[in-house]
């Protein structure tokens, strides 16, 4: 566990003490995607020092949430445990209440195949989802993302990470969409799919444009009461 102490008897405060360290949610963000490699989180977290990368991972450790295991291809990785799994739900409503305060990029701020992932986790809509099987572009990161019966599949493409989630699928995507940070706009219900269309904030490359339509039903954040 993190060495300070709020000195209070609380759950709240056991928690922050647990994961409140700067960069540790993160690290828990990146491994709700699936185990990494102590080289595979760096590079995901590009700003971390490796001191405190090194010792956040042994914070978490030791308070259960994180385990090192063999991987088979891998070598050691870094897995959330049962009890850091249950922390997604947590995550996913954080993400879901931080999307409400988001602005435009700032100078060096990136999007990684893990950050996007757990965005697309936190935007889907089950309930109104339709089946969908897109590829997805985003900067440097690409996934295949598809929606089949309510159940969400995301598969990070090269140069990301091995493949998670899944095994690649075999058919070509029945659409490409190359789409600019400004789409949490079209997430957040800001603009209409033919909005987005016509800001240049999200283009489909190949396939019909009215799959924006079926995009905009899977993934949304609806804003929060003021």
């Amino acid at each position: 566990m993190a060495a300070r102490s709020y000195g209070q008897y609380c759950g709240v405060t056991t928690a922050i003490e647990l994961i409140g360290e700067r960069w540790a949610l993160l690290i828990v963000r990146d491994l709700l995607v699936g185990p990494r490699r102590y080289s595979d989180l760096k590079q995901g977290l590009a700003r971390i020092p490796t001191n405190i990368l090194s010792t956040r991972l042994k914070e978490l450790q030791a308070g259960g949430v994180v385990r090192r295991a063999p991987m088979r291809g891998r070598g050691l990785v870094y897995e959330l445990t049962e009890y850091g799994r249950a922390l997604e739900p947590i995550v996913l409503a954080l993400g879901r209440w931080g999307f409400q305060a988001m602005g435009d990029p700032g100078e060096g701020d990136l999007v990684t195949p893990d950050s996007l992932t757990m965005a697309l986790r936190t935007a889907f809509q089950p309930d109104a989802a339709r089946d969908l099987d897109i590829e997805l572009h985003v900067g440097e990161v690409a996934l295949r993302v598809t929606v089949r019966a309510g159940t969400l599949g995301v598969v990070q493409l090269a140069p990301a990470a091995p493949p998670i989630g899944g095994r690649l699928p075999e058919a070509d995507p029945e659409a490409v969409l190359v789409a600019e940070p400004g789409i949490r706009h079209l997430i957040g219900g800001r603009v209409t799919p033919g909005e987005a269309l016509a800001q240049g904030l999200v283009h489909v490359t190949r396939g019909d444009v009215r799959i924006l339509d079926t995009f905009a039903d899977a993934f949304r954040i609806d804003p929060l009461p003021a």
